[in-house]
């Protein structure tokens, strides 16, 4: 009963206060107005009405250098109670109440709390988080204050959320952490038992069932086997039968459940259409097509005996042997092996082979190693030879073709890739210019001259003859520009006709245009420096097999060469004219060699040119060739050159320097190389100084001011006439070096 609100009754609140100052609630920071002490007491350091306290935090005493915040020092670490509550029972007379087992973790980050009930099979109550992870605060009137560690000991016990929670114990970590707060930790204690569970223990132990129990373990095979499918190739001889045939399967043997299924194979227009499945999976009887099954036959349980009324009171009687069960056999893996046959529903399915799988499956459980296949297929009968329809003499055979290969006759595709990398472009002419003559034995024609180009961008060929003055023949265009069938070939075949390419123009060859015979006698510079440079293309011009080729023969011969040498040169200078070696060639190699090899040769070791051309005209043509083909590794020549000085002479071989230009690709070409380690600086040994030819290469650090002569130009009058640049001379000593090393 309180007091009447009267004078006299009321009390002062101020009696025995000193401090009636006003807590501190607003402030500035960084020039910015706003409430710093929300949490902070009224007036004199008490309470407002309705202001709560901020709530408590665990007072946990840092560790000795240890300043780092709570949720950081105690990261992930929790700590662990066992507990229980009781809950009461209504309205059930076996039970009265449940003690339910629980376990309650608290984490020392930010001290909240989370509450988990562990699973009890057949309990009947949804189990699992019952509290899930929060801040929980104390029971009314300290509902504005929350639980910490100091709330937490083994036997205390405390409320949330109205249950009433007994802490029973606690696991290591959380005994070594109370211990090192200061804190007594009681001993454990027991968890009394539940009385609903002791009574359910006894019932299922003293429970049996009425009932055979039968278990059918299939989980052991199907996690053993699982996705593991034989596979076997067989096959359906239906030949007995009206329009029967043979029909291929591939049946599916599973491992998991032992089930099959077939698959028909159908054959690119057999005249069948393609069913997706042949025999869906299940079990296959041994003994299909089978009668049908009397009603009952088919069942999991038989009835043996009945007892007493079948309503309330009465039991039955199963059979556990299955004594009046329909037993019906199924294939197996064991029944299943290359060359087998099995029954499939009436059809005779002949086993014929098997995938590696299923081989190495039965070799390692049954020991099996003979999977010899059977043979079914007969032979694939001879794809016949498509033979296209005669030329018939209208327009080119590349367009007749083209109407026979559909109903709309397209024309023939050009090979345009060819055309724009071969067609004219700067000084690329891609244009092979020769000079010929007439096979002839009348007077008339035997000094006429013509000029024959061939083209690579389309394979064409045009023959020119020169006028010549008061000759009497009126000169011009001799042929057409068009492509030329090599002769011997039917006029209107059934294939496609052969024509001249560009390996079949060569100094030297005799060629047939029309029933007009010509002999190639000479080529411009063009067409000797495409050919040379595309060496792969033209065995005539591959310096290579013209040495190996020259090796063969000179290995024979080496008492015939020194005699002539010895004969046509006394002064022994090294050189020899081109008339004197061409005819030692041909001595040597008779008809073995070309006029074409004899001339790739001669151009190769020819020693004109160097002499004509000084040092540093070398030095000059020779960095133009590496500024246009950006190569500048020349601080990794000069370390590979070094590499192969094991003395540090500073001299080298010159096998030695040309193999390492080689090795790091100095896009230089063969003969200008040659003639520049000609003029370098030798020894006595005749081994040049390296360090210099690098310093010659390197037109970056050391350029020369001389200009570099026009390249060669495409003439279109060209009737090679006869000028200064032609081979005059042969160095045979480089050429005696470059074939005896083959031998």
């Amino acid at each position: 009963m309180s007091l009447p609100f009267l004078p006299g009754n009321s009390f002062n609140d101020k009696l025995g206060k000193e401090k009636f100052h006003k807590s501190h609630h607003f402030g500035n920071c960084n020039d910015v107005s706003m409430l710093v002490g929300e949490h902070k007491p009224g007036i004199g350091g008490s309470q407002l009405l309705g202001q709560k306290p901020k709530p408590n935090r665990s007072n946990i005493p840092q560790g000795q250098g240890n300043a780092a915040p709570a949720w950081v020092a105690f990261d992930r670490q929790v700590l662990r109670f066992d507990a229980y509550f009781q809950e009461g029972v209504h309205e059930k007379p076996e039970e009265q109440y449940r003690i339910r087992k629980c376990k309650i973790y608290f984490y020392l980050e930010d001290d909240s709390i989370q509450v988990n009930e562990p699973q009890v099979n057949n309990s009947g109550i949804p189990q699992g988080t019952l509290i899930k992870r929060h801040r929980i605060p104390l029971p009314p009137p300290n509902d504005a204050h929350c639980y910490t560690v100091e709330h937490f000991n083994v036997g205390s016990e405390m409320t949330l959320y109205g249950r009433t929670f007994k802490i029973t114990g606690c696991d290591q970590f959380t005994y070594n952490f109370l211990r090192k707060l200061g804190m007594r930790v009681n001993p454990p204690e027991d968890t009394p038992g539940d009385p609903h569970q002791n009574y359910r223990e006894k019932v299922c132990v003293n429970y049996t069932s009425s009932t055979p129990y039968e278990k059918v373990d299939t989980l052991k095979q199907f996690l053993d086997h699982d996705r593991h499918v034989l596979r076997f190739y067989c096959f359906w001889n239906d030949t007995e039968k009206m329009f029967g045939d043979v029909r291929e399967m591939i049946l599916h043997y599973f491992l998991a459940d032992d089930t099959i299924e077939i698959k028909e194979y159908i054959h690119p227009n057999s005249g069948r259409d393609a069913a997706p499945m042949f025999l869906r999976r299940a079990r296959l009887p041994k003994t299909s097509p089978e009668p049908l099954k009397q009603p009952g036959e088919i069942t999991g349980r038989t009835v043996l005996n009945v007892f007493g009324p079948m309503g309330h009171g009465g039991r039955y009687i199963l059979d556990s042997l299955k004594t009046g069960a329909a037993i019906t056999e199924s294939y197996t893996d064991q029944d299943l092996m290359v060359g087998v046959t099995i029954n499939v529903w009436g059809r005779k399915l002949i086993l014929a082979d098997c995938d590696d799988f299923t081989k190495k499956y039965y070799s390692t459980k049954y020991g099996v190693s003979d999977f010899k296949a059977v043979p079914y297929k007969a032979d694939p009968p001879r794809a016949g030879k498509l033979e296209w329809p005669p030329y018939t003499g209208f327009g080119s055979e590349e367009d007749s073709l083209c109407s026979c290969m559909g109903l709309l006759p397209k024309p023939p595709r050009r090979d345009f890739i060819k055309f724009m990398e071969k067609d004219r472009h700067g000084l690329e002419s891609n244009v092979l210019r020769f000079k010929a003559r007439l096979d002839t034995t009348k007077p008339i024609d035997m000094d006429r001259r013509f000029i024959i180009s061939y083209f690579l961008s389309d394979d064409t060929i045009a023959v020119f003859e020169p006028p010549v003055r008061n000759s009497g023949i009126i000169g011009g265009k001799f042929l057409e520009r068009e492509r030329i069938q090599k002769p011997d070939q039917p006029r209107f075949g059934t294939e496609l006709s052969e024509y001249f390419t560009a390996r079949d123009l060569y100094v030297g060859s005799r060629l047939n245009f029309h029933g007009h015979y010509f002999i190639l006698i000479d080529a411009d510079e063009y067409a000797f420096l495409y050919m040379e440079k595309q060496a792969h293309g033209f065995p005539m011009a591959n310096i290579d097999e013209i040495t190996r080729k020259l090796a063969a023969i000179a290995v024979q011969q080496k008492d015939v060469i020194k005699e002539f040498f010895r004969r046509n040169d006394p002064q022994s200078t090294g050189l020899i004219d081109y008339d004197q070696f061409r005819n030692l060639l041909f001595q040597l190699g008779g008809s073995g060699l070309s006029e074409h090899e004899i001339m790739t040769l001669a151009r190769y070791y020819s020693n004109t040119q160097d002499d004509k051309l000084d040092l540093q005209t070398l030095v000059t043509i020779t960095q133009d060739h590496l500024k246009k083909s950006n190569f500048e590794n020349f601080t990794n020549l000069a370390d590979g050159l070094a590499h192969r000085d094991t003395d540090n002479s500073g001299f080298l071989d010159v096998e030695h320097v040309r193999s390492t230009c080689n090795a790091f690709r100095v896009p230089l070409p063969s003969d200008l190389l040659r003639a520049l380690l000609d003029k370098m600086e030798k020894n006595e040994e005749g081994c040049i100084n390296y360090n210099q030819f690098v310093a010659f290469l390197n037109w970056r650090d050391h350029p020369t001011n001389q200009s570099v002569q026009a390249p060669i130009k495409f003439d279109r009058d060209w009737t090679n006439r006869q000028d200064s640049a032609n081979v005059t001379s042969i160095n045979y000593t480089s050429l005696l070096q470059a074939v005896l090393s083959r031998n």
